[in-house]
């Protein structure tokens, strides 16, 4: 039986993991805007083993609190899921500054604060698991999604240098880059959209009408992701740092690295040019 301290747990793959764990008996602490949405949620699901906590991930106290919260409740933590978040579509000179901060806010300064609290705990205990949730988007970047993108990049780098500070301290760390998975990520609850828009963009207010229509056809199955994400922790990262969910995430990610390699190879020439030549 294993501990788990999961963020962002009210809808979609976080809400599928916490079912999926509770059925097969582990312990759970799920934080969430709204603990009454998620209990709902769960009402066919024995939750004895679950310590819901509403939680703003940008108060670093609270989210102190609510590792210590599940430390006393459940004795340890093995399990850390950074899944908090939302969308954002829109042009870079229409997002606001408000935008920024409040994505930011999430996507790097939450997961900054539980790495904080937990971390001291996974190194007293000598294992744990930490899996952060970023997204194909992480890897590359489609136009209208920069803000979102800016985020799962941060995430992407700060999760690299992780994995390589807490090699030796027996704690594994995983970067999860799902695609388009079958939840209201694509809809109001989870999408935010620009308050002002300009008529420069038409092409950008085609693909978001695009997104919004998407709901209910994407490829990924949330019950098998979350499923994918139980089997990652429990046969540690694997040896590998990446884990891709979803055949549109795979087609995407060959896709950039295959244009990105082009990119470098193209430019061996110019970046030995600039070096310092030596007698």
């Amino acid at each position: 039986m294993s501990t788990w301290f999961i963020t962002g747990t009210s809808r979609g793959l976080g809400r599928e993991l916490v079912t999926q764990l509770l059925a097969r008996g582990e312990h759970v602490t799920a934080t969430t805007r709204s603990t009454e949405r998620l209990t709902a949620a769960l009402s066919d699901v024995d939750t004895s083993r679950l310590l819901p906590l509403e939680l703003d991930l940008t108060d670093e106290a609270a989210v102190t609190q609510a590792v210590e919260q599940t430390r006393e409740r459940f004795g340890r933590i093995d399990v850390v899921v950074n899944n908090a978040g939302y969308g954002f579509l829109g042009a870079v000179e229409e997002t606001s500054d408000a935008d920024v901060r409040a994505m930011l806010d999430v996507q790097v300064v939450g997961v900054w604060n539980v790495l904080r609290a937990v971390l001291p705990i996974l190194r007293t205990q000598r294992s744990g698991h930490v899996i952060n949730i970023s997204s194909i988007l992480g890897l590359t970047s489609f136009p209208g999604w920069a803000l979102y993108c800016a985020g799962k990049f941060a995430l992407e780098g700060l999760t690299e240098s992780l994995a390589a500070e807490v090699a030796d301290l027996g704690i594994a760390v995983s970067l999860v880059e799902p695609g388009y998975f079958r939840t209201d990520f694509l809809t109001s609850n989870s999408l935010v959209l620009p308050e002002e828009t300009t008529d420069a963009y038409p092409a950008l207010r085609e693909m978001t009408q695009a997104h919004l229509q998407m709901a209910g056809t994407q490829l990924g199955d949330p019950a098998k992701g979350a499923a994918a994400l139980i089997d990652l922790a429990g046969a540690g990262n694997g040896g590998r740092l990446r884990h891709l969910l979803g055949s549109d995430a795979h087609t995407i990610a060959v896709s950039a690295l295959q244009t990105r390699r082009a990119e470098v190879e193209a430019g061996e020439q110019v970046a030995r040019s600039t070096d310092v030549v030596t007698a």
